[in-house]
């Protein structure tokens, strides 16, 4: 999947990055905690949140992330904007829940982020 076809799917709005579509992508996370965010995340993936405040600019360059989805229909000021442009980071809107949002990208392909061994609970 590219950051275009989460365009498509998400019927949404780039924000910045139109030049970066076509960049692959293979995992998504989704939180409105940095630090879950942090603690889960170790590779070059797309955040999707309903954050709009400048702890999601330092986590993305933090983790190095591709694309920020916002979702609701966020979008952020220009400070944020500015900041994540700086960064080179692709940004989105789209008027979709996050949890729905999530469902569509998953659907269609993409991916969470891989949870460690030990958060799993099956055999608890």
């Amino acid at each position: 999947m590219t950051i275009g076809d989460m365009v498509s799917i998400l019927k949404a709005r780039v924000l910045l990055g139109e030049d970066k579509l076509d960049t692959p992508v293979y995992t998504a996370c989704c939180s409105d905690l940095m630090s879950d965010v942090l603690a889960f995340v170790d590779e070059k993936t797309v955040l999707i949140t309903g954050l709009t405040n400048p702890h999601v600019i330092r986590t993305s360059e933090m983790l190095d992330l591709k694309c920020l989805v916002f979702v609701r229909g966020k979008v952020p000021n220009e400070e944020i904007l500015e900041a994540a442009d700086e960064q080179g980071l692709v940004v989105i809107t789209t008027k979709a829940t996050a949890f729905s949002a999530c469902g569509m990208l998953y659907a269609e392909g993409l991916r969470g982020v891989p949870v460690p061994l030990e958060w799993n609970t099956e055999d608890k």
